[in-house]
């Protein structure tokens, strides 16, 4: 059989659950395998570790449960987490989860009017909040969300809002006190009346151009999803992975923590990444494996304390120059790195994430995940043929179920597929590619150019660590191509030794007019859960006050 037959033919399934698809059943199942096992490990600002297996988890989250039900708070209200990663914030989304609770993780970045906001939009009924989240005052920023926090709690500004509970130590009197747990009999009940298409979570989008999007997913979709995500990745209860992604967004939640827990693996996390206390956590907690975004591995290679580091442990990771010259892959660019929404509950494209694609699928996303079909259209809809770029649109079994303040037809069109304003194409084996936003492309002289293709190409560069690529304003072409690249510790290259190598890889409209070349990443303007912000980079760029 030839290859492209072999990739024609290849589909995913999900895998029969061992438990039924509810917090509940998956946290009892885990507990009684994995009980000792640490859950979640934390490394905090000052270096020092916090640790809670999985039965403290259980017990510590069995007792907040049975608060809140005192609290009034059952199935279906929503409960506000303000907390960073941790095992504050595992306890409060399992305590709230467990009873049938609606989780709503809180960006805790947020300034007072953006989590007014949230908390009006999702009718948050209830918040549990640790007091300080780097140096900053959690009480203070809700206090002044919501106008003042009197007793009884009768706010305005969020009519909906009735307490307002803390998370671990305080040093000041909160608005709400924890009441008496009700009886052991009564949670257990409350429990026992969870399903799988009850209500999980409203997980809110980064808000970017916008206000954020509040995506509500069941615990069906979440359990379901995140466990084929795990169990694809080989995780297992001797695993300690390390997972920079925030809990408070889909990839931290859905892929770093509930996929992990649902084999008794061991998550290691950060409050704030800090290369040097992240480099003596995976060494001293035995890391096995890493996730994150792209541009971790180099941060932590290129710091003085990498070459002491006994990494030896790690198998496998997303972070492939942390690895052993013998466990890398080949080629790291025939990996694959799916693609994934907020909407479409983390990832919607899939290929095994240890396995290479054929030289001919280089750059592929995958194809379609289980339960999900995509299709690619053109500006007015139309789905366009295979090797066309267009926009991808998707829809599937781990859809959201909705959109907190909008109907179904607001969100996908007549026949159910949601437009993603990912800019694409498909080949004719179903492998997905991925050009960039629809709104990131770059038009220069009437000529479109995918700021994703041009990274790449500078990113195979020897001396290039980090490269983004944007499109700069420019009265007469519209937009040029303009590339910040930062080189690696010790390198140099001139913009010309870099025009001249992309030249070698890139037909000549592509290559950057535009350059930034850094020693550093410091000056780049990154978002708060450490993404580029590239709406700031073209301003900065365009500004020429990058430097």
């Amino acid at each position: 059989m030839s290859v492209t037959a072999r990739t024609a033919a290849r589909t995913f399934t999900y895998a029969l659950l061992p438990y039924d698809a509810v917090i509940p059943a998956m946290l009892s199942s885990v507990v009684a395998e994995h009980g000792a096992t640490d859950l979640v490990v934390t490394c905090l600002e000052d270096g020092s570790l916090e640790r809670i297996t999985y039965a403290q988890a259980d017990s510590e989250s069995s007792t907040m449960a049975a608060r809140l039900l005192d609290a009034g708070v059952t199935k279906g209200v929503r409960v506000g987490i303000l907390a960073p990663n941790g095992p504050e914030f595992v306890v409060a989304f399992l305590a709230a989860t467990r009873i049938g609770a609606v989780a709503v993780p809180l960006n805790t970045f947020l300034q007072p009017a953006e989590l007014a906001w949230v908390l009006r939009d999702a009718d948050v009924h209830t918040v549990l909040a640790v007091e300080s989240i780097l140096g900053k005052d959690m009480l203070a920023r809700l206090a002044a969300a919501s106008d003042g926090l009197d007793v009884p709690m009768r706010s305005p500004a969020l009519p909906q809002l009735r307490n307002v509970l803390p998370l671990g130590d305080i040093s000041q009197s909160w608005p709400s006190e924890w009441p008496e747990p009700v009886p052991p009999e009564f949670l257990a009940e409350c429990e026992q009346s969870v399903r799988p298409t009850d209500d999980l979570l409203v997980i809110y989008t980064s808000g970017s151009t916008s206000h954020p999007k509040g995506i509500v997913h069941t615990h069906g979709t979440a359990i379901t999803h995140s466990r084929f995500i795990a169990g694809e990745h080989g995780w297992s209860s001797h695993d300690r992975i390390y997972v920079p992604m925030v809990f408070f967004w889909v990839a931290g939640l859905v892929f770093g923590l509930l996929g992990p827990m649902q084999y008794g693996a061991t998550v290691l996390t950060e409050h704030k990444f800090d290369a040097g206390h992240v480099l003596r956590l995976l060494e001293t907690e035995k890391a096995t494996y890493t996730t994150g975004f792209p541009h971790v591995g180099p941060a932590l290679v290129n710091h003085p304390d990498y070459a002491d580091t006994d990494l030896s442990r790690l198998r496998e990771g997303y972070q492939q120059v942390l690895l052993s010259p013998q466990r890398r892959t080949r080629d790291p660019s025939l990996r694959v790195a799916q693609l994934g929404m907020t909407e479409t509950c983390s990832s919607h494209t899939w290929w095994p994430p240890h396995e290479e694609v054929p030289e001919s699928k280089r750059g592929s996303l995958g194809v379609s995940a289980p339960g999900y079909e995509h299709k690619v259209v053109d500006d007015a809809g139309v789905e366009v043929p295979n090797g066309v770029t267009g926009e991808i649109c998707v829809r599937g079994i781990a859809m959201m179920r909705g959109m907190i303040g909008k109907h179904w037809h607001e969100l996908v069109d007549r026949d159910g597929w949601l437009h993603t304003k990912d800019a694409g194409y498909r080949d004719d084996d179903g492998h997905l590619y991925f050009a960039g936003r629809i709104d990131e492309m770059i038009k220069t002289s009437g000529t479109n150019v995918s700021p994703m293709e041009v990274e790449a190409a500078l990113r195979r560069i020897p001396q290039v660590r980090v490269a983004y690529v944007v499109g700069v304003p420019d009265a007469e072409r519209g937009a040029l191509v303009g590339a910040a690249v930062v080189l690696n510790d010790g390198d140099h290259a001139s913009a010309d030794d870099l025009v001249a190598a992309c030249r070698a890889q890139l037909a000549a409209y592509k290559v950057p007019k535009r350059w930034v070349i850094l020693d550093d990443a410091a000056p780049l303007p990154y978002t708060t859960t450490d993404k580029i912000d590239k709406r700031r980079l073209t301003a900065m760029m365009s500004e020429g006050t990058l430097a």
